[in-house]
């Protein structure tokens, strides 16, 4: 459900549109969707958000349709949703309770799990109040709340221990990441996140340039848990790319905290690659969440490419990518762009070689290596981290001409042949 005065906070979404995107995450969360009622108002109602003519409308049609599920596109107080279920007799499901549940079906990690269990709790400690009885199932008598409040209250202590542990668990996750970061660092490779609105194709695109299996899938939040692959690049250096969760206008900021060990990859990347669905008549708009998201993370200043993707469904290559991608983005953002589609292969070799340019420091160099011949350990760092171009073994040394970067010329400082 969508009320019209709120249509101006949504960026420039209509109400039909809206409820679109409703529709695909609906969807995703495999149901089956009958009807669709759009709610005019001056103002909402505090007790149910719609109008008191409109829950009765909603009532019969759930009656109708003998409908489990109704489904608001708009995030409900706990007593608005408490009120709801009652009239309407069935199960009431607001925008972000959607999300938490489509993320739950696809997290397959135990982070990703743990993440979405403890966006799911922090949402429903505040939806406790009220339900003491309900969820006691003890007769407590008229004028009596004891048995009530106690099941309520140890409900909420369960949670708050759960909450607690699962914290703890993440910490221990996000300490993890960030030694996984510094061995990554040890090892010169640079990393490259791939961000996005859901449904923009992002991990299409990650399978296209890494050759990995990563699921892609037409339904919004296809992939959930973070993929890290290694590319190589025309320059002989190679880099870690990163697929990442995609992001959505109104993403529950529950969700956002929760998901912190994982946004984390793309604060601490040295490139993102910004994929659009520019057949999207909402690219606009959905690349401008995007950049508030990363604003808020702290990665706005991170450097970007902008991927205009799906460009096969243009009637053809975008004979302007950069002057696509100022009308989409604005003519503020000066960042590269390059038009591909992650699907059929188009434009991906100037993606590769874009994101060669844009890429941050570390010059690639010829030189010249000579190592003892029991040195087995830096010739194979020297062969996995460079492009040998010429070998001489003798005896006791072996000289080996490579292109390399700086990271690999300072690491093997010791075995360098002066010029």
């Amino acid at each position: 459900m969508r009320r019209a005065e709120a249509v101006a906070s949504v960026l420039d979404y209509t109400p039909e549109e809206s409820l679109d995107e409703l529709t695909s995450l609906a969807i995703s969360a495999g149901a089956e969707v009958v009807e669709r009622v759009v709610q005019s108002r001056p103002r909402m109602d505090a007790a149910t958000l719609v109008g008191s003519g409109k829950v009765d409308e909603l009532a019969a049609l759930v009656r109708a349709y003998s409908a489990g599920v109704v489904l608001f596109d708009q995030e409900l107080t706990p007593t608005q949703q408490r009120n709801l279920e009652r009239a309407l007799q069935a199960k009431v499901v607001d925008r972000t309770q959607l999300i938490l549940d489509i993320f739950a079906r696809r997290a397959h990690t135990r982070e990703g799990q743990l993440q979405v269990e403890l966006a799911q709790l922090n949402y429903l400690l505040p939806r406790l109040a009220g339900r003491g009885t309900e969820m006691s199932r003890l007769g407590a008598g008229i004028g009596t709340r004891g048995p009530g409040e106690t099941q309520l209250e140890t409900d909420r202590r369960r949670i708050f221990r759960r909450i607690r542990k699962i914290e703890g668990d993440l910490d221990s996750v996000r300490a993890g990441r960030s030694t996984q970061r510094q061995k990554r660092r040890s090892v010169p490779l640079a990393t490259i996140a791939l961000v996005g609105y859901t449904n923009a194709g992002k991990s299409t695109l990650f399978n296209r340039l890494t050759g990995a299996g990563v699921l892609a899938d037409a339904r919004m939040f296809a992939t959930l848990d973070p993929t890290v692959r290694a590319i190589a690049l025309p320059s002989n250096r190679r880099a870690l790319l990163s697929d990442t969760v995609g992001f959505i206008r109104n993403l529950p900021t529950t969700l956002v905290r929760a998901f912190r060990a994982t946004l984390e990859e793309v604060t601490e990347a040295a490139l993102l690659l910004h994929v659009i669905d520019a057949s999207s008549v909402h690219a606009a708009q959905q690349t401008q969440h995007v950049f508030e998201v990363l604003s808020d993370i702290g990665a706005g200043a991170t450097a970007q490419i902008v991927v205009l993707n799906k460009a096969d469904r243009l009637g053809g290559a975008v004979s302007n990518a950069a002057a696509a991608a100022r009308r989409i983005t604005g003519s503020d953002v000066s960042a590269p762009a390059v038009a591909v589609s992650a699907t059929s292969g188009l434009g991906i070799p100037d993606l590769i070689a874009t994101i060669d340019e844009a890429l941050p420091g570390d010059p690639v160099s010829r030189a010249l290596f000579r190592f003892p011949v029991s040195e087995g350990a830096g010739i194979n760092y020297l062969y996995e981290h460079g492009r040998v171009t010429g070998r001489e073994d003798t005896d006791d040394y072996c000289e080996i001409t490579a292109d390399v970067t700086e990271a690999v010329r300072q690491r093997l400082q010791r075995y360098l042949v002066p010029e």
